[in-house]
């Protein structure tokens, strides 16, 4: 069983809240969200807010504090193989409740139909409230290229 490694991000100016499924090795070495270079997660947000993309983790929590946008997972804990979210098993849910409380989230959205199918599960009934499901930024949703996930990406700047 892995043990979410690291804290969400968010604070009382959030507005939108965008959950992944639970953190890749590369995410929980760096004890950061989308860690993995070849996750395009970093790269669609700059490209949805026609800035440069963020390199240090200090530059990516302060673009994401700037444009109001909360990180979290669905999940708090599982086990895994690697990173691949098929090989997830006995998973438990993180609780959103002190984000709702904490800030005026409008929205929720989750990244990818994983992050979407646990969510259905294990939070949108004890929250009482439902997510967008946005395309996966991981490589492995490799029928989505750069310039399409962008463009769905974009409904995020309706809700700041």
């Amino acid at each position: 069983m892995i043990i979410h490694p690291f804290p969400p991000l968010f604070d009382a100016d959030s507005r939108i809240l965008i959950l992944g499924s639970f953190p890749s090795v590369k995410s929980r070495e760096q004890q950061f969200f989308y860690g993995h270079p070849q996750n395009r997660f970093w790269q669609v947000l700059a490209s949805v807010f026609e800035t440069a993309i963020p390199q240090s983790i200090p530059e990516k929590r302060a673009f994401l504090q700037a444009r109001r946008i909360a990180l979290w997972d669905v999940l708090a804990a599982c086990d895994i193989q690697g990173s691949a979210d098929s090989t997830i098993k006995n998973a438990t849910a993180n609780d959103l409740m002190p984000i709702i409380k904490a800030a005026d989230i409008r929205q929720i959205f989750v990244n990818g139909k994983t992050a979407e199918k646990y969510f259905i599960r294990y939070t949108e009934r004890t929250l009482g409230r439902k997510a967008l499901c946005l395309p996966s930024t991981s490589p492995a949703n490799a029928a989505w290229r750069l310039p399409q996930l962008v463009e769905a990406w974009q409904v995020i700047r309706d809700f700041l």
